[in-house]
């Protein structure tokens, strides 16, 4: 299955283009001992083995067949152990800043958002993984996040710790609705929700420079603004059913053990823009415009 979702959707990421699952099979019209990975490939006695004697046979197939561990191959485990480690990543860098940045100089915390911004570009759009850029993605989307935050705190105490329980809310009941067929990763569901989530990105962005040059549409106040917060968050859920689907096609399609940490950086994605929608909609419905 070919993804949609843009960071998993580059050459070679969780399918078999590459081989990620083929181990060398031979075909019908390669000799014996020419497969792939054959010691014997290239050999002038190929097709000419020694018959294998009862004791080797036994030990052949004898012994239990390698799993995911031994030949390389990502599983849900290394998915779960690269988001951890991403997240955690991502909440020391969020404590740093709520400890260190002062509410009234946001300089450091909109650095280091841009260059996060630019980092996650680079890594959506690099057909390699590179787990150091994805941590240092984590560390100063955390950053900024963690700066943020504490400036909401100061005027709304609580609001972190309520956005923080709101996204692991969302992310459960995807999870959940996902895992029990209630939602289904079809074609027609990915192209339908990513129209509407390019609808919703350049919406965003003629707001934002409307508010640069004075004007207001109000999409981020009132109730027209809990409409927008309560679609953000839609959107949120709906990249993570994208990435849950893409985690499981790439384990069922043999993809190498480094992919776990696109898994992770894509979860990471997801996850950092619901809990920025549910900061900016706890904050409208508390009364902070």
């Amino acid at each position: 299955m070919r993804s949609r979702n843009p960071v998993f959707s580059r050459e070679g990421s969780f399918t078999r283009d590459d081989q990620y699952a083929g181990f060398g099979t031979q075909t019908a019209t390669q000799p014996a001992g020419q497969a792939y990975g054959s010691p014997y490939a290239g050999s002038p006695y190929a097709g000419q083995q020694p018959p294998l004697t009862d004791d080797q046979l036994a030990a052949m197939y004898g012994a239990p067949s390698a799993g995911p561990a031994r030949t390389g191959r990502m599983t849900m485990d290394d998915v779960v152990a690269r988001t951890a480690m991403t997240l955690l990543t991502l909440v020391a860098f969020g404590a740093l800043a709520w400890f260190t940045v002062p509410v009234d100089n946001f300089a450091p915390a909109i650095g280091a958002a841009l260059v996060a911004m630019v980092i996650g570009l680079v890594v959506s759009f690099k057909r390699s993984v590179n787990p150091g850029l994805i941590l240092a993605y984590a560390a100063l989307e955390g950053f900024f996040l963690g700066a943020i935050s504490m400036a909401l705190e100061t005027f709304l105490p609580g609001i972190a710790i309520q956005a923080v329980l709101g996204t692991a809310a969302v992310f459960a009941a995807t999870l959940i609705a996902y895992k029990s067929g209630r939602i289904r990763v079809t074609p027609r569901y990915t192209r339908i929700g990513l129209t509407i989530a390019m609808g919703f990105v350049l919406l965003m962005l003629v707001n934002m420079v409307a508010v640069l040059f004075g004007a207001d549409f109000g999409l981020r106040s009132g109730p027209l603004g809990i409409v927008v917060g309560l679609i953000g968050i839609a959107l949120g859920a709906f990249f993570l059913t994208l990435d849950y689907a893409e985690i499981e096609e790439g384990i069922r399609q043999g993809a190498p053990e480094k992919e776990a940490w696109r898994a992770a950086f894509g979860l990471t994605l997801s996850l950092v823009w619901i809990y920025l929608e549910m900061l900016r909609l706890i904050a409208i419905l508390r009364g902070d415009d």
